[in-house]
Formats: structure tokens, C-alpha cells, sequence
């Protein structure tokens, strides 16, 4: 995709419909990119600039499933968790906005310019200031309310309690817009925000298929992946796109338990993976069996 420039203003074609929800939408938004990405279906990820490992992993695992959902991962680019979840995003193929406190055509900090490189050729990065606009301090607020308005919901992977993370986790929940919240070591300071914001009603992410979940069920977006990383249900989602069968024969013929052929097939129904038909078989949706004939399985 050609790395275009572009203004979008307020009452326009094209304009993203998400910040109108801000109580003072702005009048112009300058980018690079692809416009039209803008109104696809995405999630922000954001969290700590002086990220831990744990921070850069968490973020790095949110952007990379988010992208395997089909999600536009939205961001500021920043050091730490920003730039970790969109290059992992980038990495999976998926699209990406950066949301910038400097004008949309400079590149800050210069350590995340492959991030912004990645959104340019497949997504886009935009701005509220002018172009050539140096960064400045009182624009990352502004910014951070831009992130918080184009998602649908807001993850936080990491954040202290005074940041600007959570100046966008206030943003996300002025707007209405789902909030989750990755929990942390109560003796990290990093983490001290996002456990409040835990305390305080946001949903709660603990584990990989605790974002799946969120996904599905918030977008009606299915995890699928090319790469073998659900490996392990491979034997029962084979077996049934083969054809559609029974709990207890399906069972005998993987030498498997009726009861975790059950469970499986349970957590499979809730995922919206497989359906049950009215004489008691298991098949998969045809949502799954569409993306399996794209991806070759």
C-alpha cells in the first residue's frame, strides 16, 4: 500500500466516526498511511514507557492476538509497551495505527521508527498536530484520548499510577468503551495502576485465552492461526471437519475420556469454535471451516 498522506476534517468523508463519542471532537487529523483503516474494528494496547519484561511480554502477547483476531492494533509508539504491542502486531501480520504527539510525518523516539514504518505500509499513522511538528507535552494528553476514542476497547498491559497510560484507561471509560487490565506484582511499581484500575471494574486479562475470550465475545472475532501454536486442537477440530460427530464416538475414536472430549468440546461451543446440532453432534461454525479453507488446513 503507498504511503500517502492525508487530512481528514471533521463532517467529512472519511473522517473517523469513533471521536465524534469525545466531548470536543477534533476538527482535523493528519496522517500517512491508509485512511480507510480508521474505521476498522480495533483495540488499543498501551502501557509503560519504562516497561519490565513482564510489561514488554504481556504487550507483546496482547498485540500479537489481537492481530491473529483481525483487530487493528491502535497505539502511541512509544518506548516500553507501546512499541512492543505493535511489533508483535506488525510481526503477525496484522494492521496497525500509531497515534503520535508530534506531527504524523516525524518520527518519535527515533528507536520506534520501524514501528512506524510498519503502520505506514499496512495501516497508517496519524496526528493531530501539524505536519513537522515537534513533539511537545501538552500534546501526548490530547494524544492519548485520540487512542482511547478510535478502539472499541482499551487494554492496559502495564501502567504506574500516575502516567499517561491512564490518562487513556479515564479516556476509554469517559466514552463508555470496554476497559481491561492485565494484573501485576503488587510489588511492582509498574503494575500499581493497572491493579487499580482492576480495583476499580475493569475487566481482568490473566492469561492468553482470557484476551481470546474478550475478543470474541466484544467483536465476534475468532482466533485462527496458521502457525501450529493450537497444536493442541488439532485431533478434535480435524476429526470433526472430517465430519460431524457425537461426544462419546468422537471419544472412542481419539482413545480420549468422554469427559475431557466434553470439556474440550464446551470450551470449543463458548469460543464459538463448534456448534451443537439438534441430534446431539458437534461440527465446527462455519466461520471456522471459511478461515480453515483460507489458511489451507
Amino acid at each position: 500500500m503507498g504511503e500517502e498522506s492525508f487530512e481528514l476534517r471533521r463532517g467529512e468523508e472519511g473522517y473517523p466516526q469513533r471521536l465524534e463519542d469525545l466531548s470536543d471532537p477534533p476538527e482535523r487529523l493528519y496522517g500517512i498511511g491508509v485512511a480507510g483503516v480508521l474505521d476498522d474494528m480495533a483495540i488499543a494496547i498501551v502501557g509503560s514507557r519504562r516497561a519490565s519484561p513482564y510489561g514488554v511480554a504481556t504487550a507483546e502477547m496482547a498485540g500479537r492476538i489481537a492481530a491473529e483476531s483481525g483487530l487493528v492494533v491502535v497505539s502511541g509508539g512509544a518506548l516500553g509497551c507501546d512499541a512492543a504491542a505493535l511489533r508483535a502486531a506488525q510481526a503477525a501480520g496484522g494492521t496497525t495505527v500509531v497515534v503520535c504527539g508530534c506531527g504524523a510525518d516525524v518520527v518519535y523516539p527515533q528507536s520506534s521508527r520501524d514501528v512506524f514504518e510498519g503502520a505506514i505500509s499496512r495501516g497508517a499513522v496519524i496526528s493531530l498536530e501539524r505536519w513537522g511538528a515537534p513533539p511537545r507535552r501538552y500534546a501526548f494528553p490530547k494524544r492519548n484520548r485520540i487512542i482511547a476514542a478510535m478502539s472499541e476497547s482499551t487494554l492496559v498491559v502495564e501502567a504506574g499510577v500516575r502516567s499517561g497510560t491512564m490518562s487513556t484507561a479515564e479516556a476509554a471509560t469517559s466514552m463508555g468503551r470496554r476497559l481491561y487490565a492485565i494484573p501485576g506484582s503488587i510489588y511492582s511499581p509498574q503494575s500499581v495502576g493497572t491493579n487499580e484500575l482492576i480495583s476499580d471494574g475493569a475487566g481482568i486479562v490473566c492469561s492468553e485465552r482470557d484476551l481470546e475470550m474478550c475478543i470474541a465475545l466484544d467483536y465476534d472475532k475468532l482466533r485462527l492461526c496458521a502457525d501450529g501454536s493450537h497444536s493442541e486442537r488439532g485431533r478434535v477440530l480435524s476429526a470433526l471437519v472430517a465430519s460431524p460427530t457425537r461426544a462419546d464416538e468422537l471419544a472412542n475414536r481419539l482413545g480420549e475420556s468422554v469427559i475431557t472430549i466434553l470439556g474440550t468440546l464446551s470450551d470449543y461451543e463458548a469460543r464459538g469454535m463448534v456448534v451443537r446440532l439438534p441430534d446431539g453432534r458437534y461440527s465446527p461454525t462455519a466461520e471456522l471451516l471459511r478461515a480453515s479453507d483460507r489458511m489451507g488446513h
